[in-house]
């Protein structure tokens, strides 16, 4: 609680409160109430009770330790790529993906003063790389900070017409704040997708798309993603995304992130997982659920 800007702290602490009150209907997200985070738990569970968490990894927590049903985390955005290290948190914790959300992202400029004075925002880094050439236009300094809608409330906080926040437009009059400046993105396709995290698996309905997502690492051979991949292309597998990392400091080993359309139990799916698992050193699911939006382009 203490770690929030003193004018988010009341409302952390009536939002903790019902949530404490009925766990199961707990939706932690990370970041202050009015964060991007929010606005995605209220719109994919309207009879949920968010829960504010500080960090990734405290709203983790908080479906781990039963203080919440699930969790609503952005794993990556389109202006600005990966938000949440996803396969390094969910692995450890014991949770599976159970569905998706997308959010248009929309951002104000929010502060105590008049535009004119303003000289720095701040706000999470990726709300200031979303808005990048709107801030560099102006002259404005990108200062960081853990979430957008903290931002805004440490902008109340502080009282310095010179600084300014980038937040949700309703994050202005939750903390008390002018909006000087609204459409900050620097893209008006700018879109973000969570993933909603359990602690069991769900099986989807059986008449709607499903995604499948999991990690794996490749052995260290020539032409081993190659080969990997191969069972996908041979199974008409479709295989939306496919982003490689790495773990340690090493760099001999390489591991991937990759999401496909499709289910476990698909003859074509469980034909081309298995080749996988032939061509790499281990293959973890971490979840199938339900398209929220279709990946095919005719």
């Amino acid at each position: 609680m203490e770690n929030y800007p003193a004018p988010a702290r009341r409302l952390v602490e009536q939002m903790a409160e019902a949530a404490a009150a009925d766990p199961a209907r707990a939706v932690a997200f990370q970041g202050a109430p009015g964060a991007n985070s929010h606005i995605a738990a209220i719109e994919h569970f309207p009879d949920g009770l968010p829960l504010p968490c500080f960090s990734f990894e405290d709203a983790i927590d908080a479906v781990r330790e039963r203080r919440a049903g699930c969790a609503m985390i952005p794993i990556e955005n389109s202006l600005h790529g990966r938000v949440a290290d996803i396969h390094f948190l969910l692995p450890e914790s014991g949770l599976v993906i159970t569905g998706e959300h997308f959010l248009p992202i929309h951002y104000s400029l929010m502060a105590s003063g008049p535009i004119e004075g303003v000289r720095e925002a701040t706000s999470h880094p990726q709300a200031l790389g979303q808005c990048r050439k709107w801030l560099r236009a102006r002259g404005i300094t990108s200062v960081a900070y853990a979430d957008t809608a903290g931002a805004a409330a440490l902008v109340a906080e502080l009282g310095d017409p010179r600084v300014a926040a980038i937040a949700p437009p309703r994050s202005a009059a939750l903390y008390g704040l002018q909006t000087l400046a609204e459409g900050l993105a620097d893209s008006d396709d700018n879109t973000t997708r969570f993933v909603v995290l359990a602690r069991e698996g769900v099986t989807p309905a059986p008449n709607g798309p499903v995604m499948t997502t999991f990690i794996f690492e490749v052995k260290n051979v020539p032409a081993a993603l190659y080969k990997a991949m191969g069972g996908f292309a041979t199974n008409g597998v479709n295989m939306t995304k496919l982003e490689s990392y790495q773990r340690g400091a090493s760099f001999a080993a390489t591991e991937f992130y990759a999401d496909i359309e499709g289910a476990p139990g698909e003859p074509a799916v469980d034909r081309a997982l298995e080749e996988l698992r032939f061509h790499t050193k281990w293959l973890r699911v971490l979840g199938t659920y339900r398209q929220a939006r279709p990946r095919t382009v005719a």
